[in-house]
């Protein structure tokens, strides 16, 4: 729904930006883009093909960049570490010849389950050097959805510290058989594991780079999915070209830019912003160990001078929160651009941004299929708050017309029927073809194909296209929730809690929430001999963080008698969060029984 008055509109003088940005007339940007041309941004591996190890760390540690600072490490304790390109590219190469130390084949996945330190750079761009694929893991994840994820990506290996382990991985152990070695960024390694510091210790810090082509499997990326298992999101070395273009004219990232991307690399954001994107520009990163906090993000833009800042609205609005630091608030002179994803920015937090730091917050929009940002608000154009912005330059966008069971409307010809008037819903769809678009859903190939109708990838989100060809969200044609940032299956957590002995049955949904963009609400059924009390349902929240970690689990539980399901025995969560939230409960033609 378009939601910004075009009084608002907030109009950009480039001739008073700092820095000319990277794409200055839109219109002619698209017009003459051309992704054959594009990369010539990239030096090409020099026996032929692409590798995305080579193109983000080699080229710059054998050139002019060797001495240039790739990372500035801030410690929980707040103390820094750097690491310059020169540095990562023997760590790097130490970890490619751990893994043929051990065995491991071309195209194995490699997982990490790390926070935000040097080891997990290092171990993603080793395993990338090696021709393995690199599966980063978001470390708040519960047991479940860890076990659950290795075993679906068919693991080799595991990368992770020794708390993480023995609190997480220890006891799914033996229902992983593919598994063959955990590695421990610890000196002391628990049973069953091995030390990655004595490994690397010994390690050659030299690596000849595979020689894969751009369509070889570089990384995998679990995303969930409405119904059934998470999908593992197949992405090539390809892919790093949209990464370095599309960071280039969204984030208009130059070459002495500081950059911070606050996403954790267990997420798409954070692997293809926080750590590919700005290496392949030869730019110095900041990666903050810590979990948020107001004060301390400002302490870091200021301390660390940064000049290009990519986050996500969730913080955006705990910031907004934390309020003005007054006099105690630290120069900000060195930023020059922001920009947000992961959810809706609403339009107060573009205009907070005017007003915190002289400058809008640039939403952008993409997902963990299209690999890289897909439409954006851009430096040098005006923005319309409240949008999504408008498509990148090599980048064909359009809105399909759905039926009433909101699949695509098709024309006469098998293709989907385009909605060309201005402000009518459909969903968002792209036209295939771009570098970083996922190839496949491992194991999953029925699921894939079903995302494409025609040449056109749908992404299941509903949006608007104004007159004006800006694009904005309305929502989720299906029942995937986006908290934080994070897409959540509902059927994953409803599978975790039907595991406690007193859950009959869940239903899962998401609803609005001022700071997340919306929480997990889940509603449980008893099984016989268990009473509705407060004390269980503590236990079950309990449960619920153990199993699924506090990223997942709901934010609350309330009890039911039964769930409103269709006569087919699917759970109707449209009509569980039109209840909750006192909307239409729309068509109930389908329902099995009155709940």
């Amino acid at each position: 729904m378009q939601t910004s008055d075009p009084a608002a509109l907030i109009k950009k003088d480039v001739s008073a930006l700092r820095v000319v940005p990277n794409l200055v007339d839109y219109d002619a940007a698209r017009a003459n883009f051309d992704w054959a041309r594009a990369r010539g941004a990239l030096d090409g591996f020099p026996r032929g093909g692409c590798n995305i190890a080579y193109e983000a760390v080699d080229r710059h540690a054998d050139g002019a960049f060797a001495d240039r600072t790739a990372f500035v490490y801030v410690r929980a304790d707040g103390s820094t570490q750097t690491t310059t390109y020169a540095v990562l590219a023997r760590e790097e190469h130490r970890f490619a010849n751990v893994l043929q130390s051990l065995g491991v084949g071309r195209g194995d996945r490699v997982f990490t389950l790390l926070g935000r330190v040097p080891e997990l750079h290092n171990v993603v761009l080793g395993t990338l050097a090696y021709g393995a694929v690199a599966c980063p893991l978001f470390s708040a994840f519960g047991p479940a959805p860890i076990a659950q994820r290795v075993s679906l990506g068919d693991a080799r290996v595991l990368v992770t510290t020794a708390a993480l382990y023995e609190r997480k991985v220890a006891g799914m152990r033996d229902h992983l058989p593919t598994l063959r070695h955990v590695l421990v960024t610890d000196d002391d390694a628990p049973a069953g594991t091995t030390s990655l510091a004595a490994l690397t210790a010994v390690a050659a810090d030299q690596f000849e780079i595979a020689a894969t082509s751009a369509e070889d499997l570089a990384l995998l990326h679990f995303t969930s999915g409405t119904t059934g298992t998470p999908k593992g999101a197949m992405h090539v070395h390809g892919a790093v070209l949209a990464h370095l273009v599309t960071a280039r004219y969204a984030l208009d990232l130059h070459d002495d830019d500081v950059f911070w991307c606050t996403a954790d690399p267990g997420w798409v954001t954070g692997m293809s912003y926080g750590v590919i994107a700005p290496l392949a520009a030869g730019l110095t990163s900041v990666v903050d160990e810590a979990e948020f906090d107001a004060r301390r993000w400002y302490e870091i833009l200021a301390r660390e001078r940064v000049s290009v800042w990519y986050t996500a609205p969730t913080a955006i609005r705990r910031m907004m929160r934390a309020g003005d630091l007054g006099a105690e608030a630290p120069d900000l002179s060195a930023l020059r651009f922001i920009a947000s994803v992961g959810e809706p920015l609403n339009p107060e937090a573009v205009r907070w941004g005017l007003d915190m730091f002289g400058l809008p917050i640039h939403d952008n929009w993409w997902q963990t299929e299209t690999g890289g940002i897909m439409i954006a608000n851009y430096a040098a154009c005006d923005i319309k708050p409240g949008s999504m912005g408008r498509p990148l330059p090599g980048i064909e966008a359009t809105v399909i017309a759905r039926d009433a069971e909101g699949e695509p409307r098709l024309d006469e010809h098998g293709g989907p029927v385009i909605v060309d008037e201005p402000g009518v819903e459909g969903e968002l769809a792209l036209r295939r073809g771009w570098p970083s678009m996922f190839r496949g859903y491992l194991h999953a190939e029925e699921r894939y194909a079903k995302c494409f109708v025609g040449d056109w990838y749908r992404t299941g989100d509903v949006v608007s296209r104004d007159a004006d060809g800006w694009y904005w969200f309305v929502g989720r044609a299906d029942d995937v929730i986006k908290s934080a940032g994070h897409l959540i299956g509902p059927f994953e957590v409803e599978s975790a809690l039907m595991d406690h002995p007193a859950v009959a049955e869940a239903g899962v949904i998401g609803i609005p929430d001022e700071i997340a963009g919306a929480v997990v609400v889940a509603f449980v059924v008893l099984r016989p001999g268990y009473e509705p009390t407060e004390e269980l349902r503590r236990e079950l929240y309990g449960f619920g963080r153990r199993r699924l970690g506090p990223a997942v689990a709901p934010k609350q539980i309330k009890y039911r008698e039964n769930l409103p399901k269709t006569r087919s025995g699917k759970i109707m969560r449209r009509l569980l969060r039109a209840q909750e939230l006192g909307l239409p409960e729309g068509d109930l033609s389908t329902l099995e029984e009155d709940p």
